[in-house]
């Protein structure tokens, strides 16, 4: 059993876009300093609600000093905090102010009494992978620093221009696949399973497994179908030369840049990984349920 982690200093993050997710998280700072903990609230957050300048501070330095990231929006903040937090090796906790929730599984009414439950200990935690995608700068394989991001949930290749095919090829560990004309591809990580791959026909898949689904948006082919596989392999996609126009790689749905024919998207899993705690009582399968409404017991 891994022995209890210890929390001293806390950071905050997310988006407050709306005047109930600043007060979840005005609620939740001012719970932490009642309770002696040092908190850093991210700049960016604290920028519209009552937070002491001193426990404002950049992510850069919340991930150098904090023991724990609370982050407090809905999916979207928690891809943006994950893919920032990653590289601290620091673990993340989830308060739900969003749409769906699949990442952040506190309820705003809780946030207090879970948050409690998790400080002194009462928590399950786990780790999920991240993808990595570079865009090749030249021939002998440079990768383009201004054309690179990671992704929590996934890599789509789409159309630059609405109502126009794309043409591809897919390669796995250098071995050719297939071409494909499309609407676009998607690369998703089990995390991402229940997002956009699911909205396109790609399989849910257990947040343990180690895979990754590539999942085909509109293929102008009956016989195309999603598959998945080890997520360690090396996935390379090649922008045809017949194509008349840019696409673009989106990762996560946050970043986004241009591919030009001819060049090569190289896609790795990415070496460090997100953290995650939970709650004692979370439940992945009671969470699908919940959120797509599936039956329940008879």
């Amino acid at each position: 059993m891994a022995p209890a982690l210890s929390f001293k200093t806390i950071g905050i993050m997310g988006k407050p876009k709306h005047k109930e997710v600043g007060e979840t998280i005005m609620t939740l700072y001012q719970h932490l300093l009642d309770n002696n903990y040092h908190v850093l609230v991210e700049d960016s957050v604290a920028a519209g609600i009552d937070v002491a300048q001193a426990d404002q501070a950049k992510w850069q330095t919340i991930g150098e000093q904090a023991n724990l990231v609370i982050v407090v929006g809905g999916d979207g903040s928690m891809l943006y905090s994950a893919r920032l937090m990653a590289s601290y090796n620091i673990p993340l906790l989830g308060v739900n102010r969003g749409y769906l929730g699949f990442l952040t599984d506190i309820q705003p009414q809780q946030v207090t009494e879970k948050v409690s439950e998790v400080l002194a200990g009462e928590y399950t935690q786990e780790r999920r992978f991240l993808l990595d995608a570079t865009i090749e700068k030249d021939s002998n394989g440079n990768p383009d620093k201004e054309r690179y991001s990671d992704a929590l949930n996934d890599i789509v290749l789409y159309p630059g221009e609405i109502s126009r095919m794309i043409e591809f090829e897919v390669y796995i560990n250098d071995s050719f696949v297939y071409s494909l004309r499309g609407d676009g591809l998607i690369i998703s990580t089990p995390t991402g399973s229940t997002a956009y791959s699911l909205s396109a026909g790609g399989p849910i898949m257990s947040p343990s497994i180690n895979a990754i689904s590539l999942v085909p948006m509109f293929p102008h082919t009956l016989s195309s179908r999603p598959i998945s596989i080890d997520a360690d392999s090396k996935v390379d996609i090649v922008f045809s030369q017949a194509n008349e126009n840019e696409a673009r790689l989106s990762c996560d749905g946050q970043v986004r840049f241009p591919v030009a024919p001819g060049e090569k998207i190289c896609i790795r899993k990415r070496k460090e990984d997100l953290w995650l705690l939970h709650p004692k009582d979370y439940d992945y399968f009671r969470l699908l349920r919940t959120k797509l409404g599936w039956g329940s017991k008879l």
